[in-house]
């Protein structure tokens, strides 16, 4: 399988120009800092992944805002002097947001909606001309988790749009594209888009949901006391996530899989692993962490065992999150 170069061990710079509590200048400036990305490339990893709002970068009437692109060029000449690469994400698009905590988005919309698609591809297009000219150290991702299953065959078209309009600006860039499902890994093989050297598959892993996200006060039907320790047993995992009201579906439920462990990873990675094999692309993992909640000793050993599996396959990863955003992980072995 292709690897990812550059691009193999990164931290996620969640919580600043993305997810932020309110849109606000000063918080935007004082985040994240030169600073910052010297103590990330002390650690040892070797990019970042930036997740941005389009609101940050456009008004609602389509006009750019250079103080928020700035923002991303900053990010990239700390990066550059640190010797790390960047990823830029996409995070919510104008029509389009993942996060469960906006109950009233309509998450079908957008993926059926030309005019939307037109902005969104508008907002691309000018990233791109103003990053491209990076193709070794800036890459590109079109938007952070759709999850609807029953859009994948939409998304896919998008994707194509999205890609063959890159191409035409940034033909050097790495694309980096998930798939339906928040980004589950078991959606990578539904992913049908046009291939070259410079696409990758991404998915992002929080298995066991009920571990990595015990006590999440956005998760529906969570108790805020809820605690479980890992490693447990697969029915240990589907019986706890049975006895609460959470919507917690995850890969423990698949069949046939090898019980908690390298194992588990191994064998709920192994349909993207196929796909990226077949189509002859890297693959990467842009989102994986633990709550703050959960003990430490089990995040390292939850760690450990999700590592090992990535760095067996040359599987990139970006963990969640440098600081804040309930999933802080920067004290965390590297």
């Amino acid at each position: 399988m292709k690897v990812f170069k550059g691009f193999q061990k990164g931290v996620n710079l969640g919580g600043w120009i993305s997810q932020f509590d309110k849109y606000d200048e000063a918080h935007f400036a004082s985040y994240i800092t030169k600073e910052d990305i010297a103590q990330i490339a002390k650690q040892g990893y070797d990019h970042v992944r930036v997740p941005v709002d389009y609101n940050v970068l456009q008004d609602d009437d389509g006009n750019w805002k250079e103080t928020g692109f700035q923002h991303l060029f900053d990010c990239r000449e700390w990066c550059e002097e640190y010797g790390l690469n960047m990823l830029i994400d996409l995070h919510e698009c104008y029509g389009y947001s993942f996060d469960p905590l906006k109950k009233d988005m309509d998450r079908k919309k957008f993926f059926y909606d030309e005019p939307l698609q037109a902005r969104f591809l508008d907002l691309w297009k000018e990233i791109a001309e103003r990053f491209a000219e990076y193709p070794e150290q800036v890459a590109f991702e079109p938007l952070n988790e759709v999850v609807l299953a029953e859009v994948a065959d939409a998304w896919n078209k998008v994707l194509e749009k999205y890609i063959r309009m890159m191409r035409s600006i940034a033909p050097a860039s790495y694309i980096v594209v998930g798939g339906v499902c928040y980004n589950n890994v078991l959606s990578v093989p539904l992913l049908e888009v046009p291939v070259d050297d410079r696409i990758v598959y991404n998915f992002h892993c929080y298995e066991p949901m009920i571990f990595t996200h015990q006590g999440a006060y956005w998760v529906e039907g969570m108790p805020s006391d809820f605690r479980i320790s890992y490693p447990k047993t697969l029915k240990e995992y589907r019986e706890a996530g049975e006895s609460l009201t959470a919507d917690l579906a995850g890969a423990v439920y698949k069949e046939g899989i090898r019980e908690i462990g390298e194992g588990f990873f191994e064998d709920i990675f192994a349909p993207a692993i196929e796909k990226a094999e077949k189509d002859q692309v890297a693959l990467y993992c842009g989102e994986y962490g633990v709550i703050d909640l959960a003990d430490v000793e089990d995040k390292k050993r939850w760690l450990a065992d999700i590592r090992a599996v990535f760095a067996k396959h040359g599987i990139g990863c970006a963990l969640w999150n440098y600081k804040g955003k309930d999933f802080e992980m920067k004290d965390m072995p590297v």
